[in-house]
């Protein structure tokens, strides 16, 4: 049976393609893990200007995606290896790497992010090149806070560890600091109000002000209903998956 469901904090379950895979199948999921993740960057990132340089990191090639399909308690070696990897790449800006096969919980996920860190830190001698964030699909909105907002934000279709070049971060801090929008395309996402009046404001203060603000304006319920869809997506396409490999 290729088949497992992983059961999230809330109870919520989440379609995992279980067992041995053989080169077909491992082909055809990575395919699906990346078509899937592509609609969480574009109808929910990037449509709503949820991060500032995603839209102009993924078009200038500066962006790379990549699948992890080992089982969860295989995972660490392969990440290690792939952050190297990416890191050592000066030409790749942010990195996204995708664990359709991990049934972690967001707390495991973080924990394991966490783990993950720690390693790569010790393999630069504290000064890694690659800044992490912990991505999961179980996350509730909650809008007492723009920053306890984030996870809801981060709510990719399958576990993700989001990779940014330090360099990079830094580039962009130092371009709003001196230049307000200079950095962004108007035509993608204007801040330009929200750095008038937080122009101190540290710059993940600022775009997570602004998310909060776009995501209100929208409507929580609304917001939900872009994820479910995509979560939707993702169940159906890993059930089929498992259930063709079972035939």
């Amino acid at each position: 049976m290729l088949r497992a469901v992983a059961r999230t904090e809330s109870d919520s379950e989440r379609v995992i393609v279980a067992g041995p895979l053989d080169a077909d199948l491992r082909e055809r999921l990575e395919g699906e893990a990346l078509r899937i993740y592509g609609r969480y960057q574009r109808e929910f990132v990037e449509a709503l200007g949820l991060c500032p340089w995603a839209v102009r990191a993924r078009e200038d090639g500066k962006v790379t995606v990549r699948v992890l399909l080992e089982p969860g308690e295989g995972l660490f070696d392969p990440t290690i290896d792939a952050v190297t990897r990416i890191g050592a790449d000066e030409a790749i800006e942010v990195g996204l790497l995708v664990f359709p096969r991990s049934a972690a919980t967001r707390a495991e996920h973080e924990a394991f992010v966490s783990a993950v860190r720690e390693r790569d830190a010790e393999l630069h001698d504290g000064s890694p090149p690659m800044a992490m964030a912990a991505f999961h699909p179980n996350a509730r909105a909650d809008f007492s806070h723009p920053s306890r907002l984030v996870p809801f934000i981060r709510r990719s279709p399958d576990p993700v560890i989001q990779l940014i070049r330090r360099t990079s971060l830094e580039a962009v801090r130092k371009r709003t600091s001196d230049r307000g929008t200079a950095f962004l395309d108007p035509s993608e996402i204007d801040f330009g109000a929200m750095l008038e009046t937080k122009a101190q404001a540290p710059l993940h203060e600022r775009v997570a002000d602004k998310n909060r603000e776009t995501l209100e304006a929208m409507g929580e319920a609304e917001a939900e209903a872009i994820l479910l869809a995509i979560q939707a997506d993702r169940d159906a396409s890993y059930a089929r998956l498992a259930d063709d490999a079972d035939s």
